[in-house]
């Protein structure tokens, strides 16, 4: 009876422990990562990582001095070299290991063995990064951080560079419109397509840029950002209007510049330009963002003058994509499809369109119609995205890469009071300003600290 009692003393312990461990990891992995996570894995790491490297084929021969060296010291077996490892640097999230390769590997090895890896340390994924020739960076993921999304602390917001999203490696998603100038964001009714634009509107609302809104669903989703917008269209009559005055306001642009390359043999090289970024800052037009919602309202006709007035609007958001960014002006265009079925012109406008942005949709064909042509493998990532995980999507580029994000959660009562905070920083835009919204405007200070814009080079 002494035992048993001895036995119920120092179990009722260790399950109150291993319980509480077991809710934290369910329930809050990042406090489980560090307290127990963490300490695990980089045992695992710092006492296999000989053996796991040789089991994953990522072992070369040992030199020949290091085998006459083995011998001459010691009588143990001379086994393969594997990469030489960095020092582990523990994060909130996860580990970062540097590994220098021995000669004749490449990262894409390494890349093959991310998923034997992750199985071996005990950790949620494993991603591969090249820092520079010869060296790799293994970033490992301890908890799935898409499931709850928490930004990075030191996350600074840059001019016209706006952290909107979670990759699944842990680091942020900036949309970075001097980068990539135009996007294309995708996604069925609520699929997270909104919270995506709203975090887009509160980050640019506190910068000295111009935002223009299209929104034809009679100004629902843009309606609230009015103190802080330019302009706004709400109906397809509306950005009719609107689109000429972009237009010209684009060609007005050219025009300054064109007049700066007039120059005389004596300038100095880095004052010749092509764009506004070349112009010196108190000549230089303020950045417009244009961001157009529901872009099938645009194209979807019932009549033949709509057909001509259609055509029109087409036409001119194509000369915004192929020319507006060298002019300062970008797009940020979303819908739930977009695809040659919209008519003349849709196929041409979305090719213009870099940065793609896919949330669940509801067909394959749409997950095509956003990532097909970058990136044909990030489709079925698309096609997988389960409808009780909204604000999960796939971002990809014209470069082929691709990975998964996931926008955390933003109201849009926040979201409007950022616009209402900035609304001190609307620009002076002469052609736009027939289509100002006409709302009161709250004049309070502002919610955050402005985003100036750095000197640039040419």
């Amino acid at each position: 009876m002494a035992d048993i009692a001895t036995l119920l003393e120092v179990g009722g312990p260790v399950a109150a422990l291993g319980g509480g461990a077991a809710y934290a990891r369910a329930k809050h992995p990042g406090i489980y990562w560090s307290t127990v996570g963490l300490p695990m894995s980089s045992a695992r790491l710092l006492s296999s990582y000989g053996s796991v490297m040789e089991a994953c084929g990522l072992t070369v021969a040992p030199s020949r001095l290091r085998v006459l060296a083995v011998k001459a010291t010691t009588r143990r077996e001379v086994r393969p070299v594997p990469p030489r490892r960095g020092i582990i640097r523990p994060t909130m999230t996860g580990l970062r290991l540097r590994l220098r390769l021995a000669p004749g590997q490449e990262p894409a090895d390494v890349a093959a063995s991310a998923e034997r890896l992750r199985h071996a340390w005990g950790v949620h994924a494993v991603y591969v990064t090249t820092i520079k020739p010869g060296v790799v960076e293994l970033r490992l993921v301890g908890f799935d951080v898409l499931r709850k999304v928490r930004m990075p602390r030191k996350v600074a917001a840059d001019f016209l560079k706006v952290p909107v999203a979670l990759r699944e490696d842990a680091t942020p998603f900036v949309r970075d419109y001097r980068t990539v100038p135009h996007g294309l964001t995708l996604g069925a009714t609520l699929s997270g397509k909104s919270m995506y634009l709203r975090h887009l509107v509160a980050g640019l609302a506190r910068q000295p840029v111009a935002l223009v809104g299209i929104d034809c669903k009679r100004g629902v989703e843009l309606a609230p950002f009015a103190p802080r917008l330019s302009a706004l269209a709400t109906d397809p009559d509306q950005a009719a209007e609107l689109l000429p005055a972009l237009i010209r306001e684009m060609e007005d642009r050219y025009d300054l510049i064109k007049a700066r390359q007039g120059i005389a043999p004596a300038t100095p090289d880095e004052e010749v330009t092509s764009d506004i970024w070349g112009l010196p800052e108190h000549e230089r037009p303020v950045p417009v963002v244009l961001l157009v919602d529901e872009v099938a309202e645009l194209f979807l006709v019932a009549t033949k003058k709509e057909e001509e007035r259609r055509d029109e609007m087409v036409t001119q958001l194509i000369r915004l994509a192929q020319l507006g960014r060298a002019a300062g002006i970008y797009l940020e265009v979303c819908g739930q499809r977009f695809g040659a079925e919209l008519g003349k012109g849709a196929t041409m406008l979305r090719a213009q369109l870099t940065g793609r942005v896919c949330h669940r949709v509801n067909d394959e064909a749409s997950a095509k119609m956003a990532l097909g042509d970058i990136a044909p493998e990030a489709v079925s990532a698309a096609c997988a995205i389960a409808p009780e995980q909204p604000g999960l999507a796939v971002a990809g580029d014209t470069s082929g890469g691709w990975s998964r994000i996931r926008t955390p959660y933003l109201s849009l009562a926040d979201a409007a009071k950022t616009c209402h905070a900035s609304a001190h920083l609307v620009p002076d835009l002469p052609a736009l300003k027939p289509f100002r919204p006409n709302v009161p405007v709250q004049l309070v200070e502002p919610a955050a600290p402005v985003v100036k814009p750095r000197p640039v080079a040419d």
